[in-house]
C-alpha cells in the first residue's frame, strides 16, 4: 500500500527548503491545490488497462488542469491565451491528458462552489467539445476578436494594463531605476555570489542572441510561483529590455527537472539532449504560437528553460463565474479545444498519432462516458490521499524546520 507522506518527501526532496515549506502548507488548503501539487501521485495512482491506453499517442504538456491555461505574448508580440506550463510534458495516449483535465474539475468543484451536478455538467462539456475538436480535423486558435466570456474578458482587462503596470507590481521604482520587489510573496532574496553567477551567465547568453544589450541584468531574485513546481530552483531575472524604467523586461530560468508524468503512461519516450530541450520543444510544438523568449539553456551544467515571464494575472479567474453555468461552460470548452488542438500541431511528431488517427478517435463515441467515469475515480482517490497527507501535514511530518 502506497504511503502518501512518504512518496510526496520522496519526490520533494533535494528542493529549496524555504519555498518546500510553501508548497506543502499550500497542499494543505484544499484538494484541488493538492492535486496541482502531486501530479507525480495523479499518474501513480491511475488504474491500468483502461479507456485512456489505447488512445492515440500524442504530445501532452504532462499537468493539464484548470490552472493550466493563461494568456502570454509571444514571439510575434501578440497575446494567445493556451496551455503554459510544459514541464511534463511527455508522449502519451492522449486521454491521459484529458483524464486530469476533467479530474481537476470535479476535485475544484468546493473551492468554485460548484455544485455536484454542474461539475459534471462541465466534464461532459470538455469530453463533447474535446472530440468535436478532433472530428473537426485541424488546429485552430482563439483569437481576441472571437474570444467568448471569461476569456474574452481576460483579453479585455490585459489591454487595460501596460507594462509600466506589470512592472510595478513586481518592482520598486526610485527615480529612473527599478529593483526587484522581495516581498516573500512572489520573490526571495538571491546571495550577491549566486547574482555573480547568473549574471556571468546571461552576459554569455547575450553574446549570441541579436541585440545583446536587450538582456543586460538590472536585478535577480528567486522565483516564489506556482504549486508543482515550488522549491525546484527559479529566479526571475529583470532585464534592461527597451531601456529604463518602463521599457524593462521580467524574464524566468527555472531548472528542468525529468518528466514526473513520462513514467507512468507506459509509452517509450524519445531521447532528448536535455529535459529543457524536451520542455521548451514540445511547448513549442503544441502552442499556437511560441512564447516570447522561450530558450533551453544550460546553467551550471544543468537545464534550464528560459522565457518571459507570464504573470499569475493572466490566468482566467474562475472563481469570479457568478454562480452562473454559461459563464465558466465556454472557459471549459476552449480548455478541452486547446487540448485537441494541440494534438493536432504535434501529429506524426516522433511516433505521435497522425491526424487521420486523431480525427477517427473523435468520431467513436465509446471512450467518453467511460472517460468521465473514471474521473469520478480519480477525484474519490485525490481527496482519499488529500486527506492522508492532512493528517500527516498535522502531524509534522513535513515540518522542515523541525527536522532541520
Amino acid at each position: 500500500m502506497l504511503d502518501v507522506a512518504d512518496e510526496i518527501a520522496r519526490f520533494n526532496a533535494g528542493r529549496d527548503p524555504e519555498r518546500l515549506v510553501m508548497k506543502y502548507a499550500r497542499m494543505r488548503t484544499s484538494p484541488f491545490v493538492f492535486l496541482r501539487g502531486t501530479c507525480h501521485l495523479f499518474y501513480k495512482r491511475l488504474p491500468r488497462g483502461t479507456v485512456l491506453d489505447p488512445s492515440p499517442r500524442a504530445w501532452i504538456c504532462g499537468d493539464m488542469h484548470l490552472e493550466n491555461f493563461g494568456s502570454y505574448k509571444g514571439d510575434n508580440r501578440l497575446i494567445y491565451f493556451d496551455i503554459n506550463d510544459f514541464d511534463e510534458a511527455c508522449l502519451a495516449p492522449c486521454l491521459y491528458e484529458m483524464i486530469r483535465l476533467l479530474s481537476s474539475l470535479l476535485v475544484a468543484a468546493d473551492d468554485l462552489k460548484l455544485s455536484r451536478a454542474e461539475a459534471l455538467a462541465l466534464c461532459y462539456t470538455a469530453t463533447g467539445s474535446y472530440a468535436a475538436a478532433l472530428r473537426f480535423g485541424k488546429a485552430r486558435w482563439i483569437e481576441e476578436e472571437t474570444a467568448e466570456g471569461m476569456v474574452g474578458e481576460l483579453f479585455a482587462a490585459l489591454h487595460q494594463r501596460s507594462r509600466a503596470d506589470h512592472l510595478n507590481r513586481r518592482t520598486e521604482l526610485k527615480g529612473k531605476k527599478r529593483t526587484l520587489r522581495v516581498d516573500g510573496k512572489k520573490a526571495l532574496p538571491i546571495t550577491d555570489e549566486a547574482r555573480a553567477r547568473i549574471v556571468a551567465f546571461m552576459d554569455g547568453f547575450a553574446k549570441h542572441e541579436p541585440n545583446p544589450q536587450f538582456y543586460e541584468i538590472i536585478d535577480v531574485a528567486r522565483r516564489i510561483a506556482g504549486t508543482g513546481s515550488l522549491g525546484v530552483d527559479r529566479y526571475v531575472i529583470l532585464v534592461e529590455g527597451k531601456g529604463s524604467p518602463d521599457g524593462n523586461y521580467l524574464l524566468d530560468m527555472k531548472l528542468a527537472l525529468p518528466s514526473a508524468t513520462a513514467p507512468n503512461v507506459g509509452t517509450r519516450q524519445p531521447k532528448w539532449n536535455s529535459e529543457a530541450e524536451r520542455v521548451v520543444e514540445v511547448q513549442r510544438r503544441d502552442q499556437a504560437v511560441s512564447q516570447a523568449f522561450l530558450h533551453a539553456v544550460e546553467f551550471e551544467r544543468r537545464p534550464y528553460v528560459l522565457r518571459g515571464l507570464q504573470p499569475s494575472e493572466d490566468r482566467v479567474a474562475l472563481a469570479n463565474w457568478n454562480g452562473k453555468l454559461p459563464r465558466l461552460e465556454p472557459v471549459v470548452r476552449n480548455m478541452a479545444e486547446l487540448v485537441a488542438w494541440a494534438h493536432f500541431r504535434s501529429s506524426g511528431r516522433q511516433t505521435s498519432a497522425i491526424a487521420d488517427d486523431l480525427i477517427a478517435f473523435g468520431e467513436d463515441s465509446k471512450w467518453q462516458l467511460q472517460l468521465i467515469d473514471l474521473a469520478t475515480q480519480c477525484e474519490a482517490q485525490v481527496v482519499s490521499d488529500w486527506k492522508a497527507y492532512c493528517e500527516a501535514f498535522d502531524r509534522g511530518a513535513f515540518n522542515l524546520n523541525a527536522k532541520a
